[in-house]
């Protein structure tokens, strides 16, 4: 059998195929492009930077792969540099270039609620109480300082600052981090989680527009009565962002029939060739292909728990452009194999 530095060296290499390559070994093709060794996760795409996203989601493939070593690096590079000093949350960009390196305290919710959640599971794989109480903390903040409640719903704010009139609500879709918010809710008990995640589902339902009725990046609430519609001042576009609302909710096996029908008859008409975003407004789509993280999730999307287990031949991080298109690899090779397990 090829060691483990043969495969990585292959897969790096284009030698071998996705199919072929395992995915302890895309985690450790991950760590060579984007991890820098004091624990940094590098947005490729981004000039560089770093970001909570990145480091959470770096965390949860340490935990997930059994990677103590790596897990230790990317938290206390998280805590030492992003971690605020009033709160347990995280100030969500790091810009290396900069004279101030975090020229932003805000929080990203969804970067919080996977440290969070992958501190809860790497408390419980290796028998860390420390990292437990990390994560505790944390969820208690975002409970504090993130949800609000307006009408009949209960909301989880993007950020603490910046997304709130006293008009409107400006929501994320794919800040709604339902792996996040399922281990969370179990670890604390606490029924707000129940809620977030319950009106949550909800506005995956309801929050859809366009010809191929698709949730936009950014959405928007009215205070007056509820209305939902996608948010004024970014492009009403499924994109980049959007794509995980289909990510996180086959992970999950949350995904509403009307809205598992709308993502499969959008894949089915765009095939073969997905394009990078679609105005669903306008209904206008990318003059460019999609690249192969968002690809991943389409391959995951289409193939249901409940058809199929049978392996998916994912992309391989080698082939990704860059950070963000390979950690959408890996997290959908995780929620193939999560969305499958019993419970």
């Amino acid at each position: 059998m090829p060691s483990r530095r043969t495969l990585i060296s292959a897969a790096l290499a284009g030698l071998i195929t996705p199919a072929q390559a395992p995915p302890l070994t895309e985690w450790e093709a991950f760590k060579v492009r984007f991890l820098h060794p004091d624990g940094r996760v590098v947005d490729t795409g981004n000039g560089g930077v770093s970001h909570t996203e990145g480091q959470g989601w770096g965390l949860l493939f340490a935990a997930t792969f059994d990677d103590p070593v790596a897990f230790k690096a990317i938290l206390d590079w998280t805590t030492r540099t992003l971690r605020r000093s009033r709160d347990a949350l995280h100030s969500w960009r790091y810009v290396p270039s900069a004279a101030n390196q975090v020229p932003d305290t805000n929080n990203a919710t969804d970067g919080d609620l996977f440290i969070a959640m992958a501190l809860s599971r790497a408390a419980r794989r290796w028998s860390r109480p420390d990292y437990a109480l990390t994560a505790a903390a944390i969820t208690q903040d975002v409970l504090r300082l993130l949800v609000r409640h307006t009408g009949s719903w209960t909301l989880l704010l993007p950020g603490v600052k910046g997304f709130e009139t006293q008009q409107t609500f400006t929501l994320n879709p794919s800040y709604y981090a339902f792996p996040a918010l399922q281990e969370l809710a179990t670890r604390t008990r606490d029924p707000l989680w129940s809620t977030v995640r319950t009106d949550g589902l909800t506005l995956m339902r309801d929050g859809r527009f366009g010809r191929w009725m698709l949730p936009p990046d950014w959405l928007q609430i009215s205070r007056k009565d509820g209305t939902l519609e996608p948010a004024s001042g970014w492009p009403s576009r499924f994109s980049y962002d959007a794509i995980r609302v289909p990510l996180y909710l086959t992970w999950t096996r949350q995904m509403h029939p009307a809205v598992d029908a709308a993502f499969q008859a959008y894949w089915a008409e765009q095939s073969p060739i997905l394009p990078s975003w679609v105005d669903v407004v306008t209904g206008a789509t990318a003059p460019y292909a999609a690249p192969p993280g968002i690809l991943a999730v389409s391959k995951l999307s289409v193939t249901s728990p409940m058809v199929s287990n049978i392996p998916v031949d994912f992309p391989s991080v080698a082939t990704a452009p860059d950070y963000y298109s390979a950690a959408l690899i890996l997290l959908a090779r995780i929620a193939w194999q999560e969305s499958r397990q019993p419970g």
